[in-house]
């Protein structure tokens, strides 16, 4: 049910901080949303910067504003 999609600058990410990150996230949706853990998809999603402003910024913070419960700072 509950989809989360990160997506980010492109870094290198372990797996012991993939793991982790996972992790928060589940317990965050489940403890708010009140959903089983099973039904969570996690997505994370390297974005190059050159790509970000049509990619993300533009589609996801510009145009769907009124969705976002955080926005950036710039």
């Amino acid at each position: 049910m509950p989809h989360v999609s990160i997506k980010h600058f492109p870094v290198e990410v372990t797996e012991e901080q993939s793991a982790r990150l996972v992790a928060a996230i589940t317990a965050a949706v489940t403890e708010n949303l009140g959903c089983e853990e099973g039904v969570i998809s996690i997505a994370l999603e390297p974005v190059d910067p050159a790509d970000w402003q049509d990619q993300v910024y533009t589609p996801e913070i510009t145009d769907r504003r009124h969705l976002l419960r955080k926005l950036p700072n710039y």
